[in-house]
């Protein structure tokens, strides 16, 4: 279970929200400029709360007037807008980013059946600018669950994909969170994406929670 228990000054309004994630998908929808990415990067790490309790399970992440758990011990999966992926890397290279240590057997198994899901296997020797924008999706993706993260936290990671890749990429990773069920927190502006993907939506209005819905027979 994921607890979020936001409070930040932001320069034009404050953010102040609580909600947590079980295992499932949540999605943070609402308008650009809402404070659904500074959510997400409040849970990463990357932005600092004012006040409040992120707590993942039994770990904080952060709590009032202590000291903040480091990114790099939050056993966390992000997926950037852009992807972020490393030019100079190879596709193989990249998703073992992060990776500590020699993969064991458990590991390697667990790479083969991402990387059979996702249909990326064949792409392994190539670059970042060799591959498709679908293709680049995919090689994020399973550069985040590499790792076996705790929670997975994806930042509008469809967006610029085409109509038809971006249905499919939707499908992939519904198949990815039946089979590794962990709290997934998502952020989309897109109302169709929201109602696919999510089992509760959070309509965010400038840094306020404005409404909850659960998709019934979602996912």
């Amino acid at each position: 279970m994921l607890y979020v228990n936001i409070r930040k000054t932001l320069p034009y309004f404050g953010l102040d929200v609580t909600f947590e994630v079980g295992n499932e998908i949540v999605v943070l929808f609402g308008s650009s400029g809402a404070g659904k990415t500074t959510i997400l990067n409040s849970v990463a790490g990357l932005v600092q709360p004012d006040a409040g309790l992120i707590q993942l399970h039994e770990t904080v992440f952060f709590e009032t007037n202590k000291k903040p758990l480091p990114t790099r011990k939050r056993r966390l999966g992000y997926l950037f807008q852009d992807y972020a992926l490393f030019p100079h890397m190879t596709v193989e290279k990249n998703i073992s980013y992060g990776i500590k240590g020699k993969p064991d057997g458990d590991r390697q198994a667990f790479l083969s059946q991402l990387l059979s899901i996702l249909g990326i296997r064949h792409l392994l020797p190539k670059y970042p600018h060799q591959i498709s924008g679908g293709e680049k999706q995919r090689v994020a993706l399973a550069r985040a669950l590499a790792g076996k993260p705790d929670v997975l936290l994806l930042d509008e990671p469809l967006s610029a994909l085409d109509a038809g890749t971006r249905r499919q990429c939707q499908d992939e990773l519904l198949d990815l969170h039946r089979l590794w069920q962990i709290p997934v927190l998502l952020v989309t502006h897109d109302e169709q994406e929201a109602q696919k993907l999510g089992n509760r939506i959070l309509e965010i209005e400038q840094g306020r929670i404005a409404g909850t819905k659960s998709i019934v027979g979602a996912n």
